[in-house]
């Protein structure tokens, strides 16, 4: 990014650190704050994202108590107010609020476990503590497991998602945890029907991981759901949509009927490929067509190959649309998918794009060769590739 202003120096910087100083100078009697500023701050530059929230832990010990009992005290004392309780989502507090979780893990897993877990459940109601909940599961499972099936039934929705995001399988930024997937779903069993988007939304995510190695599991949780019928209709299709994302992706048949996609639905599909050669931060554009003779249930995804100096080539699935096609009533969609340069999670590199290859249709079925193209969920038809696109 420009003049070097990062997601980290967003989180991480004078503003923060002194506010992070502020608090624990309210509580600490010895606690020099310019000194600990000065010390932060200084050590930030060199480190990771998240190698910071352990480096301010780092400075904060030398202040706090060597038992970990009067050090949780002192961590929940230093503590800023909850997030606002009455919020549903879009609330996740700040990174420098992280740093109890930190010292709940290296001090509190031998012989400290339920003080940990106390420490874990105050701190998550101001930032999330699934990265810190976990070693836990794992040191001490019995207690671990324990308090999660007590905090699904937590006042505070925060607490609520903690069961959930801290035991998902595969979360990101975080090392795979090797848990049963009996030993998790019971506790989605109780959470799915949450009315905070932000607790169901982690569950979808926790199935969507199961899914990845036993969509069979997920397929059928989400079968008893439904049948339950104790979340809104329109949250629990919400839920299984975003649950069941990477097996519409695989083109999982199962998947695609248990949301109601046909696979020998007639459908006609064209596609108009307005920029056949793209730049790195510009505009691939392009509109798809699809007719119908019946009213028809239709999920469209697109495809684009890239290429990946010394890895070979990579393609990646997009969600275009959700909807339905029908006599006179074509679904037409344009998209503008920006080739971004800047992306962290996936950097864009000159060059060919993935060379043509059998691709699954929506259905699950390999049929011919493509370079990007687009799919149609529950139509065994693909459109005619969107053309090889050669980044530069």
């Amino acid at each position: 990014m420009a003049g070097g202003y990062s997601l980290k120096t967003r989180l991480f910087n004078a503003q923060s650190v002194a506010q992070l100083a502020g608090e624990y100078a309210a509580v600490l009697p010895r606690f020099d704050a310019a000194a600990f500023q000065r010390r932060a701050l200084a050590g930030l530059d060199e480190r990771s994202l998240l190698a910071c929230i352990d480096w301010l832990a780092d400075c904060l010990e030398p202040y706090l108590a060597r038992d970990f009992p009067t050090m949780a005290d002192q961590l929940e004392a230093a503590m800023p107010p909850m997030l606002d309780p009455a919020r549903t989502d879009d609330d996740f507090g700040q990174f420098i609020h992280a740093v109890p979780g930190v010292l709940a893990v290296r001090y509190g897993l031998d012989g400290h476990c339920a003080r940990a877990l106390d420490l874990i459940h105050a701190a998550t109601k101001r930032f999330s503590m699934e990265f810190y909940i976990r070693p836990f599961l794992q040191h001490c499972p019995r207690q671990s497991f324990a308090r999660l099936a007590c905090w699904a039934e937590d006042d505070n929705y925060h607490v609520r998602r903690l069961v959930s995001e801290g035991t998902r399988p595969r979360l990101p930024w975080a090392a795979a945890l090797d848990l049963a997937p009996g030993q998790t779903l019971p506790l989605l069993d109780r959470l799915h029907a949450d009315r905070s988007r932000a607790v169901t939304r982690s569950v979808a995510n926790h199935l969507n991981d199961i899914s990845k190695t036993r969509p069979d599991l997920v397929l059928a949780r989400l079968a008893q759901w439904r049948e339950r019928a104790v979340q809104d209709a329109d949250e629990l299709g919400w839920i299984e949509r975003h649950a069941l994302r990477t097996l519409i992706r695989r083109g999982d048949r199962a998947a695609l009927a248990y949301l109601g996609f046909r696979r020998d639905a007639k459908l006609a599909v064209t596609l108009a490929l307005r920029t056949p050669r793209v730049v790195i931060g510009e505009m691939l554009d392009f509109e798809v067509r699809i007719d119908a003779p019946d009213r028809t249930p239709v999920l469209v995804d697109y495809r684009i190959g890239f290429h990946r100096p010394g890895k070979g080539p990579v393609q990646k699935v997009f969600k275009l649309r959700q909807g339905s096609a029908g006599p006179g009533a074509p679904l037409i969609v344009t998209k503008r998918h920006r080739m971004r340069g800047d992306a962290t999670t996936f950097r864009l590199h000159p060059g060919p794009p993935a060379p043509r290859s059998a691709l699954p249709d929506a259905a699950g079925q390999r049929r011919g060769p493509g370079d990007s193209h687009l799919r149609c969920a529950g139509c065994g038809h693909r459109a005619a590739p969107l053309a090889r696109i050669t980044l530069s």
